[in-house]
C-alpha cells in the first residue's frame, strides 16, 4: 500500500510538472511559479531522494528562473512532518522501550528534512539531547524511489539539460543519498570533525552520544542556535563573524584535509547565543581529490585573468568541455560578472550587480550546456561551493576574497 501510494504521487507529480514545464517554456513568470508550486507540493510529501533533488535545485539560484527558485526555496524551510506513530516505531526498534532511556521525547519534531526528522529529548540523567530519526522504511524504498526519480529527471531535457549531465547528477546524488542512510557513519564524522576543528573557537559541532546512536537514530547533545536563514535581523557584527568563520572552516576543510561537508542547505547551520557558527548535520561528507581541486583553482585563476583560452583549457582538463566551438564570449562575460567579488579589499556578497549579471548570463549558459558538462566527480563540490556562496549572500558577508584566494591559487600552481 505504501509503495502504491508513493508511485501514484510520483506519477502525478510527473504529470503536473511536465505540463507546467511545457507552459513555462511557452508562457511567462506565472508558469514558472506554477511549476515550482507543483514541485514543492509533491516533493515535500515524498521525502527522500526526490525532495533532496529539489533542495539541490533551489541552491542554483543564479541559473534558475527567479519564480521557480523562489518556490523551490520553500523546501529549504519546510517539510511535511512524519506522524509521531511512525517515528515512535523506529525508536522502539532502536531502543526497545524508549522510556527506559529517556525521561521524555517531544512528539512534535524540532526540525524536518528530506531523510529524517529531529526530536528533542531528555535523558534519564536530565540531559537535553536531540534525536535525528530516519524516516521509517526509507532504506527499503530508496532504490525504488531512485529508479522513479531517474525517470522524473528526464523532464530536465525540456530545459535543454544534456542527458549526460542528468545521468552524472543522478549517479552522484544516488551515492550521496545511500551514504546518508548510515547514521553510524555520521556519528563518526561528527566525532572526527569535533576533534579536527577544536582549534577554531568560533565553530561549534554537536557532540554525538554513541550509547544512544544506532543505524537509524543519531543522538547528539542539544546545541541551541538561530538558523542561518533567520539571521537577517541579527547585528551586522554577528553576521560578519559567522560569515568569516564559515569561509575559514570551508577553506581549511577542503585545502588542508581534503574532505567536504557536502550539504550547504541553510538549515544545517546556525548561530549560537555567543555568535559562533553551529554545524548540525554531517550526513554527507565526501573526499575532495587534490588533483581535481587544483584543476578547479586553475579554472578560477584563468577566470580572474579574463583569459578565455585558458578558461577553455582548464575546463577541458576537468572534463567539462566536449565538442568543438568554445563559447569564448560566454567565458569573457562570465569572468566579467564574477570579477567584482575578487577585487582587492572586502567585497559585499550582497552586491546586486553580480547577481543580476549572473542571471542575465543564465540563458547563454543553458544554450551552451551541450558543450559545458561538468564531470560527475565535481558536481557535489560545485553544488556545495555554490550553496555556500548563497549562504554568504544571505548573511550580507563582506570578505576580502582577493586576499583569501591568493595563497590557494599559488597552492594550485605548485
Amino acid at each position: 500500500m505504501l509503495e502504491r501510494g508513493r508511485t501514484r504521487r510520483l506519477l502525478g507529480l510527473g504529470t503536473r510538472t511536465g505540463g507546467a514545464l511545457l507552459k513555462a517554456r511557452l508562457g511567462g513568470q506565472s508558469d514558472w511559479h506554477a511549476l515550482g508550486e507543483a514541485l514543492v507540493e509533491g516533493l515535500s510529501e515524498l521525502k527522500g531522494p526526490a525532495m533532496k533533488l529539489a533542495q539541490i535545485m533551489a541552491q542554483w539560484d543564479d541559473l534558475l528562473p527567479p519564480e521557480l527558485a523562489e518556490e523551490l526555496s520553500r523546501l529549504q524551510r519546510q517539510a511535511t512532518p512524519m506522524p509521531w506513530g511512525s517515528i515512535r516505531r523506529t525508536l522502539d526498534a532502536e531502543y526497545g522501550d524508549p522510556e527506559q532511556r529517556f525521561e521524555r521525547i517531544e512528539t512534535t519534531p524540532f526540525a524536518s528534512a528530506s531523510m529524517g526528522q529531529v526530536h528533542r529529548a531528555v535523558t534519564r540523567e536530565g540531559e537535553t539531547v536531540v534525536l535525528k530519526v530516519q524516516y521509517p522504511g526509507l532504506g527499503d524504498v530508496l532504490e525504488d524511489d531512485l529508479a522513479r526519480l531517474r525517470r522524473l529527471m528526464r523532464l530536465g531535457r525540456w530545459l535543454s539539460v544534456p542527458q549526460a549531465r542528468l545521468e552524472a547528477l543522478f549517479e552522484e546524488l544516488a551515492a550521496s543519498l545511500r551514504g546518508e542512510l548510515d547514521y553510524r557513519a555520521e556519528a563518526q564524522a561528527l566525532a572526527r570533525y569535533r576533534a579536527r576543528y577544536a582549534h577554531l573557537p568560533d565553530l561549534v559541532i554537536p557532540e554525538p552520544l554513541p550509547s544512544f546512536c544506532g543505524p537509524r537514530v543519531l543522538a547528539m547533545r542539544y546545541v541551541a542556535g538561530t538558523p542561518l536563514r533567520e539571521l537577517d535581523g541579527a547585528e551586522d557584527a554577528v553576521r560578519q563573524r559567522i560569515a568569516a568563520t564559515l569561509a575559514d572552516w570551508l577553506t581549511e576543510e577542503i585545502f588542508t584535509h581534503g574532505e567536504l561537508h557536502a550539504d550547504p542547505h541553510a538549515g544545517n547551520f546556525a548561530a549560537d547565543a555567543e555568535g559562533r557558527l553551529v554545524i548540525y548535520d554531517l550526513g554527507a561528507v565526501i573526499p575532495v581529490p587534490r588533483a581535481r581541486l587544483a584543476a578547479m583553482m586553475r579554472l578560477l585563476e584563468a577566470t580572474l585573468a579574463a583569459d578565455a583560452l585558458a578558461m577553455d583549457a582548464a575546463l577541458r582538463e576537468l572534463g567539462g568541455r566536449q565538442g568543438e566551438g568554445a563559447p569564448l564570449a560566454l567565458y569573457r562575460e562570465s569572468a566579467e560578472a564574477v570579477a567584482p567579488l575578487f577585487a582587492p579589499g572586502p567585497q559585499d556578497f550582497g552586491d546586486v550587480r553580480v547577481h543580476r549579471r549572473l542571471r542575465e548570463l543564465s540563458p547563454k549558459v543553458w544554450a551552451a550546456m551541450d558543450r559545458l558538462q561538468p564531470p560527475a566527480d565535481t558536481l557535489l563540490l560545485s553544488r556545495t561551493l555554490n550553496g555556500h556562496y548563497w549562504n554568504l549572500v544571505r548573511l550580507g558577508a563582506r570578505l576580502d576574497m582577493h586576499r583569501r584566494t591568493r595563497p590557494l591559487l599559488a597552492w594550485a600552481r605548485a
